[in-house]
């Protein structure tokens, strides 16, 4: 069954140089039903409606779960509408964000649904992500230190600390002893043991860690 297209909102401004390709980019893919509905503000006539999004510069777009400011090609919105409904999209989105050096976009994003923040297990787990993508990803992370939105990934977490790339292993450990919880603790222990240097030393740092956290 085919996932419904998502809706867009875009806020434009006279004599915005990037506003009518942007405007056109998304009219086209309304005709083509790739977006389900589209409106389209003016930010001078409607300042207010501006503020209450968070709009500080145009052309603006909510396209689905995403907001996207700039120019924006046609080939780039097309990607977007696609991606919208689609877990995979969004974890691009997330990475779109961290390269952009947008840490407070990716935490709002993941904050409006905490369930997304499972979706960064995957860049954890991609040893070969760029390294602003995984730096911003555990910056993310970091924010739910002690939560139990981190500790409900335990399970995925002590998979990936014994993951056969020694980075990836390392990443875990850290992981872990942000969760604050004591199931992490045997898991820590185990790679006390392991042959990588740098996968002990964080683990010895995350179990000194946890009763600090708790």
């Amino acid at each position: 069954m085919p996932s419904t297209p998502p809706d867009a909102l875009l806020f434009i401004t006279t004599g915005c140089p990037h506003c009518p390709a942007v405007l056109q980019g998304v009219s086209e893919l309304v005709k083509q039903g790739a977006i389900g509905k589209l409106t389209v503000i003016n930010v001078m006539a409607h300042p207010e409606l501006a503020a209450q999004y968070g709009v500080r510069a145009a052309p603006w777009l909510r396209l689905g779960p995403f907001t996207l400011t700039g120019a924006q090609s046609a080939a780039q919105l097309q990607q977007w509408a696609a991606r919208a409904s689609d877990e995979q999209g969004q974890l691009h989105y997330l990475e779109h964000l961290f390269k952009e050096g947008d840490l407070r976009g990716a935490e709002a994003f993941v904050a409006e649904a905490p369930q997304r923040l499972s979706l960064l297990l995957g860049t954890i787990a991609n040893p070969e992500e760029a390294i602003t993508v995984r730096l911003g990803a555990n910056a993310l992370f970091e924010g739910y230190a002690g939560r139990s939105e981190l500790q409900a990934l335990l399970p995925q977490l002590a998979e990936l600390s014994r993951h056969s790339d020694h980075r990836i292993r390392a990443d875990a450990c850290h992981l872990l002893g942000l969760t604050a919880s004591a199931e992490a603790r045997p898991l820590l222990e185990a790679r006390l043991h392991d042959d990588d240097a740098e996968v002990r030393e964080i683990a010895q740092d995350s179990l000194t860690a946890l009763p600090l956290l708790q």
